[in-house]
């Protein structure tokens, strides 16, 4: 274990004999660290945290902090960091709060740049980004391979589904469904992330079944419930598609707060 000096690490912190620790940084006694990451200088890492393996975490980053929730009264929650994820400089995620699940949680592969704010009880997935600035408030979902542009905020209980993505300074207000490009203030459909898509290794009959699962939903007119009869149709037309097609249609089907349209 390389642990600077001037780090104050608790005693009673596990912490991973390959895990480096660096100066002037300060683990909490309730704090798990596994193999092989890194935590840079002036870091705090405090609460009942738990992280995984393979990570690097930038200076001045605050993790495990009590929510910023005035119903917190110091419960013994947890916040839950996997493996290999990128945390730059001064990204803060809290601990999540008892009116929830008590637990915030973020998966891993996950590339979070400097100044993010993760929120109490958020529940974010694996192969993420978010770029400078994006702050997410309380209990907001995003599921895998989310990306959100530059200082993008997101209301609190918002879900954003799969391969979406935002623009610079997006506010979500509503639920992002998979796939759909999501820009302005407040935030509208854009078109898809075909983008993203072909990097990720969609097909091309694939991403055109899923735009036209897109214009059922934003350029049809149909009411919502017409065009998930609509797109459950095309998922039959459209075999090769079909799982992602269903995505996107429980997806919206389950929204409790209602998609951006």
């Amino acid at each position: 274990m390389a642990i600077h000096q001037t780090a104050l690490v608790d005693p009673a912190a596990n912490i991973d004999p390959s895990v480096e620790i660096g100066a002037y940084s300060v683990i909490g006694p309730n704090v798990r660290i596994g193999a092989d990451t890194t935590i840079g200088p002036h870091v705090v890492i405090e609460g009942h945290t738990t992280i995984g393996s393979g990570n690097h975490i930038f200076q001045f980053a605050s993790i495990g902090a009590a929510p910023q929730d005035k119903k917190y009264a110091g419960e013994p929650t947890q916040l839950s960091i996997g493996d290999n994820n990128t945390i730059r400089e001064f990204v803060t995620i809290n601990l999540g709060t008892v009116q929830d699940g008590g637990i915030t949680r973020l998966g891993s592969n996950n590339w979070i740049m400097a100044y993010v704010h993760i929120a109490h009880d958020c529940q974010l997935g694996d192969n993420i980004i978010l770029a400078n600035n994006a702050t997410l408030a309380g209990h907001v979902h995003l599921e895998d391979w989310v990306f959100l542009g530059g200082f993008t905020s997101v209301h609190q209980f918002c879900r954003i589904g799969a391969h979406a993505m935002t623009a610079f300074t997006a506010a979500v207000s509503q639920d992002v469904p998979p796939f759909v490009t999501a820009a302005g203030n407040r935030a509208a459909p854009a078109g898809i992330n075909s983008e993203g898509l072909k990097r990720r290794g969609f097909s091309s009959d694939q991403i055109a079944a899923i735009k036209r699962g897109y214009r059922i939903v934003y350029r049809s007119g149909q009411p919502l419930e017409e065009a998930k009869a609509s797109l459950q149709q095309e998922e039959q037309n459209s075999p090769a598609a079909a799982p992602y097609l269903k995505q996107l249609r429980e997806f919206i089907d389950a929204s409790p707060r209602g998609i951006i349209r």
